[in-house]
């Protein structure tokens, strides 16, 4: 039995430690021939079009990934609208993650510490008045949100690249960048971004199990 509860522990440490190097910053590799697109890619994807292979975010491990083909017949304005989707998805998804483990460690704005983490929350809000408010302000927020968080046309300004919604307004530092800090900023967002969208979906399908992957066996909500 000790034999047994010390593997567990040690498989435990393993898949913790695996779930956090998915979310470490990733080192933007040089732009290497082994991650373009193979003449076995290119017969088994059906790619008959423009090369994407040498494009930001074809990286380790996966190389150029398009399982489903949505880049065999396309162009540029396709793949910049898969990929402002992809960026919009992650940065979601990187918010989503944050704020389903604050909450599941017990974190709480004033006057919500009743509220249970996970997705009960949502049927807890919906039961009071006050719960129906906060809904509501979260549903302006969205709408606000969506609005902001595009490139704007009608100002006398152009986005950098798919996904700069700054809009002339925000810098935060960027433009004192290289170019090539600059390019690897935007390679770790798509990394941390696509490991989020895998990791609240992670969250949300154990939660929904009933099988926790969180420290001490919690499975928020329950």
């Amino acid at each position: 039995l000790k034999y047994k509860s010390t593997m567990m522990k040690v498989t435990v440490l393993a898949a913790l430690v695996g779930s956090a190097a998915a979310f470490a910053p990733a080192q933007q590799a040089p732009a290497s021939t082994a991650l373009g697109v193979t003449a076995a890619q290119k017969e088994f994807f059906g790619i008959t079009s423009m090369d994407f292979s040498k494009s930001l975010g074809v990286q380790p491990p996966l190389g150029f990934f398009d399982p489903l083909g949505l880049l065999t017949d396309g162009d540029e304005e396709t793949f910049d609208d898969l990929r402002e989707k992809e960026i919009k998805h992650g940065r979601v998804a990187m918010l989503a993650v944050t704020g389903y483990l604050t909450t599941a460690a017990g974190i709480r704005f004033p006057g919500a510490e009743d509220i249970p983490a996970g997705l009960s929350s949502w049927q807890a809000l919906l039961d009071t008045k006050d719960g129906m408010n906060v809904l509501m302000q979260m549903g302006a927020f969205f709408v606000v949100a969506e609005i902001v968080n595009r490139d704007a046309h009608w100002l006398d300004n152009k986005a950098e690249f798919v996904g700069d919604y700054r809009n002339g307004a925000l810098d935060f530092g960027w433009d004192k960048l290289s170019d090539a800090s600059k390019m690897n900023k935007r390679a770790i967002e798509l990394n941390q971004g696509r490991a989020a969208m895998m990791g609240i979906w992670g969250l949300v399908t154990h939660e929904i199990m009933g099988v926790s992957i969180l420290p001490g066996g919690l499975i928020p909500g329950q």
